[in-house]
């Protein structure tokens, strides 16, 4: 069997005098698709945040590709996209233009490439208008713009499905699918009952909190 791209080993995170969660256990590999679940406030996004290297408030081991994040942390960030809550675009630049500075820090990504994924997104005939013309909904669409765009293997997603309609919800579904079965993974959170064909694997955090390490 391969090594697992992610390993987490008795990751523990308090807040406030409150455990989040304790223990916590997994590994991801290629082709995988896992789901955080709980309560709101039980702490997915901070684990999300942990992951990507945003918090360092833990304890714990989180390896790629065999090695402690903190020493490959460069090769990490090329190969992880996180996709938070916040939209992430300028406000100032048209949807266009925030994914041209995004395809900068991308090998290989043409314009073309860049116009087909404001297409798949729905956003043709708004590339150039400035996104603060753009609703909440469009602006959150240039950011998940950018997933038809990343060649990086490992996905974090909080709430990607936030603001988007059911159309577009299905249009995510496949698209989460074909990377994991390109060989890509993703750690996603959401409300939402994925309707993926195949296993997603669920942590349950609400099962992992307590008072104590």
């Amino acid at each position: 069997m391969s090594e697992p791209l992610l390993k987490v080993s008795q990751l523990y995170c308090e807040r406030d005098d409150r455990v989040l969660f304790s223990h916590l256990d997994f590994a991801l590999s290629a082709g995988e698709i896992v789901q955080i679940e709980g309560q709101n406030g039980s702490g997915k996004t901070t684990l999300l945040r942990i992951l990507c290297g945003l918090s360092r408030n833990y304890e714990g081991e989180i390896l790629w590709r065999g090695e402690p994040v903190q020493d490959v942390r460069e090769q990490f960030c090329r190969e992880m996209l996180y996709f938070g809550h916040q939209a992430g675009v300028k406000a100032v630049l048209t949807p266009e233009e925030n994914l041209r500075w995004y395809a900068a820090l991308q090998p290989n990504i043409a314009v073309a490439d860049i116009q087909a994924a404001l297409e798949r997104v729905g956003l043709r005939g708004y590339e150039d208008v400035p996104c603060h013309s753009l609703s909440a909904g469009q602006n959150r669409r240039v950011s998940l713009a950018r997933l038809y765009l990343s060649r990086a293997p490992l996905w974090i997603l909080d709430e990607p499905f936030t603001a988007i309609d059911k159309q577009g919800v299905a249009a995510k579904e496949k698209l989460l699918l074909e990377h994991a079965r390109r060989g890509g993974s993703v750690i996603l959170t959401t409300h939402h009952e994925l309707g993926i064909e195949g296993p997603v694997r669920k942590i349950n955090l609400d099962q992992l909190a307590g008072t104590s390490a």
